[in-house]
């Protein structure tokens, strides 16, 4: 079956075609380790790994390689600001290394909370410094960079066209355009690739350049070339990278091999809370722990990213949590029931909704269309183990571990009329038994009588 994305580089929805048939060399952007990582920078990571199991759903080999920015990354995405790890390290009275270990630990245990599968290959950039070195050299060498006193510069001027990503016009921006202008620079859109390091910076490596870092964006673009080659099949990111960070890859991978790294850019849009942006003033800057201590297992926080499509905002509410953890028990509580029912239902049945389930993924990860098939296989009348087989091999898209038994909550008074049902059958009162059982259903939970007792099981509706 195709599978189709949109495509950021077109700016439309494509049919997707891998270089090699069968097997997929993707990248995405990693984490910055400087602090921890909130829901919002989370909705990234889930995100790619949707996509991760659709492409293996599709059958596809993946070889995907995901950066951990632990050196590099300024405050601001350009050119702007302090390294974030300097500024965790004097934060925590620490040195960037152990900031970097601490906040990369604690970034792969969210992962596993999440149920995130982890990329084949994980590349720090602090241990790519050589690749990085060895790839500003030849851009050097083919024409692309000037040089001033502290920093190597990308000149942007020298590419046919700097901005395809996001359409910016860049051309008539020149050193002074603009009061905030650094004056070290030819061009606006301009971009460090080497820096000097002053004498109290502390990561710093011996290179050709002297005592010096790597700029940001070089990091993603070195380690994909080493891991992936000139050319692969997919880029993902934050849509807050589209503007820089990505535009600024393009710019270093054609100046080094004259090519686009990846011939699909995906995007992830927005979280927002309560309708806002998320920020610490506003004290709504939520981490996994945040949502743990609030009484809710992570997994419900990637069943509350299936109500939108990737590529809109989504909003984050309590209230919304609330009804993505109430979704997830039903959903679970329905896995249960069909993998102890025993109709014998049509195979057409199970294939036409494995086929509708299989079409959404399909459309550019339409996850709420594909979660209405989940619900309709759900809510099917007759219970069966088909479709309880069918809904585990869901999951294998889903992620929401949808096997996990959950501990069921019966109200007083539904014990109270399973204790007379007891009574009722001790006496052998058949026709007593059988009004409160039926008393029971209408209250919404099935009775079933087993070798090892009373099985009650809340109805899905």
């Amino acid at each position: 079956m195709d599978i189709y994305f949109y495509n950021t580089l077109t700016r439309k929805k494509e049919k997707f075609i891998s270089n090699e048939k069968g097997k997929v060399k993707m990248y995405s952007c990693g984490p910055t380790v400087y602090y921890f990582a909130h829901i919002g920078n989370l909705r990234a990571y889930l995100f790619m790994d949707n996509l991760r199991r659709v492409l293996k759903y599709n059958g596809y080999e993946l070889k995907h390689v995901m950066n951990i920015t632990d050196v590099g990354h300024l405050v601001s995405d350009a050119d702007e600001g302090e390294d974030k790890m300097l500024k965790a390290a004097r934060r925590e009275n620490k040195n960037p290394f152990e900031i970097a270990k601490f906040y990369t630990e604690a970034f792969f245990k969210d992962m596993d909370k999440l149920n995130i599968d982890k990329p084949e290959i994980i590349a720090k950039a602090t241990e790519h410094i050589d690749i990085m070195e060895e790839y500003v050299k030849k851009i050097i060498e083919n024409g692309y960079t000037y040089q001033t006193e502290n920093t190597i510069y990308f000149d942007t001027s020298k590419l046919d066209k700097y901005g395809i990503l996001s359409n910016r016009q860049v051309e008539d921006q020149k050193a002074g355009a603009r009061v905030e202008f650094d004056p070290n620079k030819k061009n606006i859109s301009d971009f460090a690739l080497w820096i000097k390091a002053p004498e109290n910076h502390l990561m710093k490596w011996d290179s050709f350049f002297g005592k010096s870092y790597p700029g940001w964006h070089l990091e993603c673009s070195a380690m994909g070339y080493k891991y992936l080659g000139e050319n692969f099949d997919i880029h993902t990111g934050g849509i807050d990278h589209i503007p820089i960070h990505h535009e600024n890859e393009i710019a270093q991978s054609k100046g080094f091999s004259g090519k686009i790294p990846a011939n699909y850019w995906m995007h992830v849009d927005f979280l927002t809370v309560d309708g806002g942006k998320m920020s610490k003033s506003l004290n709504n800057l939520y981490t996994l722990s945040d949502l743990e201590q609030k009484g809710f297992d992570p997994i419900v926080y990637r069943m509350f990213n299936f109500s939108s499509i990737y590529r809109s905002k989504i909003n984050f509410t309590w209230e919304g949590m609330e009804a993505a953890k109430k979704a997830l028990n039903r959903l679970r509580e329905g896995y249960q029931n069909h993998l102890k029912g025993n109709a014998d239902i049509s195979d057409d049945i199970i294939k036409d909704l494995e086929k509708r389930f299989h079409e959404a993924i399909n459309d550019d990860l339409n996850m709420p269309l594909a979660m209405s098939v989940v619900w309709e296989a759900i809510r099917y009348p007759e219970k069966s183990v088909k479709i309880a087989k069918l809904l585990e091999k869901f999951d294998t898209v889903l992620g929401v571990k949808i096997t996990k038994k959950e501990k069921q909550e019966i109200p007083q008074e539904i014990q109270e009329l399973i204790e007379q049902r007891k009574k009722a059958r001790a006496e052998k009162n058949w026709a007593e038994s059988d009004r409160i059982r039926d008393l029971i259903t209408e209250k919404g939970f099935s009775v079933k009588d087993t070798k090892d007792g009373v099985e009650i099981t809340k109805i899905i509706k």
